[in-house]
């Protein structure tokens, strides 16, 4: 059983500092990918590709040829995470600095937890979590403020609501995911999100106009590169590791992704960039480690106090299965 508990640590960790290092990229990859590609068919391209490759590996692994109710299912959760989360915030950082889009997209913590109260979750989150997370989105603030001297004036309302309705798609998606009835390979389920997320944000760049704005021969090779890497680290690998923590992990603790992806942005601003971390930035890093760590510990003490009651709720549980 200790075995088994350590494995189970391990292959947790392994995946939270996947999605944290390079999900923390894919701000400065979408970023650099739309200076000379649409945002919405950058966007489509990436997740059609990163599932379309899942898909033949699942099948190649033997996994079933997903049914119709899964298809369906799987475009529910990729309208949510990949349309209306990733998609528009790529468009949104056309309009608002990418600092500011990191803040507002740390708030899914928040609307995680609303959303699950709001679907009656038995297991409400303690003081400490709550204290955490709130003391996250203050780092993530101190961050942002005045990152490197980032120039705030092209801040406007429809970019930041934009924003805030890709966090609270992104976090309803993430919520509606731990309990859909997708394929039981983690392979074929991210990959049928990612082809369906593609799809529909495919056609949804239809309707934005972007198809007038691409020019193929005006793509640079940064941006090219910039969309290689979004395929392959911020797609197949880091969000299947995430896909995977929805099913393994608490809310609380998966969410933590938004308060590390900032920290991780700024350094690979200074190391590839050539930008400066200033004292504030450092400040704001050990503001945000900090919170993880509160958040971390709190949710280890919620789930131990919660073991009696999950063993008297087993029976009940194994039937309704």
């Amino acid at each position: 059983m200790t075995v088994k508990k350590d494995s189970k640590l391990f292959a947790v960790t392994l995946a939270l500092l996947t999605v944290y290092l390079f999900w923390g990229g894919t701000y400065l990859g979408m970023k650099v990918a739309i200076e000379s590609m649409p945002p919405f068919i950058m966007a489509g391209v990436r997740f059609f590709l990163a599932g379309a490759v899942l898909f033949l590996i699942g099948r190649w692994k033997g996994a079933e040829m997903p049914r119709a109710a899964e298809w369906k299912v799987a475009g529910i959760v990729g309208a949510l995470l990949l349309l209306g989360g990733n998609g528009v915030v790529a468009w949104a950082e056309l309009r608002l600095p990418s600092a500011i889009a990191s803040l507002l997209v740390a708030t899914v913590p928040l609307w995680i937890l609303v959303f699950n109260w709001g679907g009656g979750s038995r297991q409400k989150p303690t003081v400490g979590v709550m204290a955490g997370i709130l003391f996250g989105l203050a780092g993530v603030a101190v961050l942002v403020v005045h990152p490197g001297g980032a120039d705030n004036k092209g801040i406007d309302t429809i970019g930041i609501l934009a924003l805030l309705f890709a966090s609270m798609s992104w976090a309803f998606g993430s919520l509606y995911s731990r309990t859909a009835k997708l394929p039981a390979s983690p392979l074929m389920s991210t990959a049928l999100q990612m082809i369906v997320g593609g799809v529909l944000l495919g056609i949804a760049s239809i309707f934005l106009d972007d198809w007038t704005k691409l020019h193929l021969t005006a793509i640079s090779l940064r941006s090219w590169i910039a969309l290689g890497y979004l395929i392959v680290f911020g797609s197949i690998i880091a969000y299947t590791a995430y896909i995977w923590l929805l099913k393994n992990a608490e809310p609380s603790l998966v969410s933590t992704y938004a308060f590390v992806n900032p920290i991780v942005a700024v350094f690979l601003g200074w190391l590839l960039a050539e930008e400066q971390l200033t004292t504030q930035s450092w400040v704001a890093a050990g503001m945000i480690i900090a919170a993880v760590a509160i958040i971390t510990i709190f949710r280890g003490q919620s789930a131990s106090q919660a073991q009696p009651v999950a063993r008297k709720e087993e029976g009940k549980l194994q039937a309704s299965e």
